[in-house]
């Protein structure tokens, strides 16, 4: 007859084992890095209009075997709050090195940077974006 302590050293050895077991990783994947490419324009002396086609450059020197995200998107930042909606691209590739936007209708100012986002996001440095000339 099989007794109350076997039962429970039985009990205590499987249930440690499967603990063991289900916290061992199922596979090993390849190493990742964030990819954080510095922009380089717009910059501190870019005005952009309303309304007009520019370039998002960044560097792409020296990116990571693996980059975790190698899909970017890009966005609008004035102040302290990122705009979201429109975004002025999307589903491109981190190691392009540049994207064409368009400049959404917004209120023009001093105050703007782009927002490039793939795995990890990195902003211009601070732009301006004119009024739309009545003419266009």
């Amino acid at each position: 007859m099989i007794s109350k302590t076997s039962v429970f050293a039985l009990f205590f050895f499987l249930s440690t084992f499967f603990s063991f077991a289900l916290a061992l990783p199922t596979r090993v994947s390849a190493k990742r890095d964030v990819y954080v490419p510095p922009v380089i324009s717009p910059n501190n002396a870019t005005v952009w209009t309303v309304g007009q086609t520019y370039n998002v450059t960044w560097n792409t020197t020296n990116p990571p075997a693996q980059i975790s995200n190698p899909r970017g998107n890009i966005y609008l930042r004035q102040g302290n709050d990122t705009l979201l909606n429109p975004t002025l691209a999307s589903n491109f590739s981190m190691l392009a090195g540049s994207q064409e936007v368009t400049v959404p209708d917004v209120t023009p100012g001093s105050d703007y940077r782009i927002v490039l986002f793939g795995d990890s996001g990195d902003w211009s440095g601070v732009f301006a974006i004119a009024a739309a000339s009545s003419s266009d």
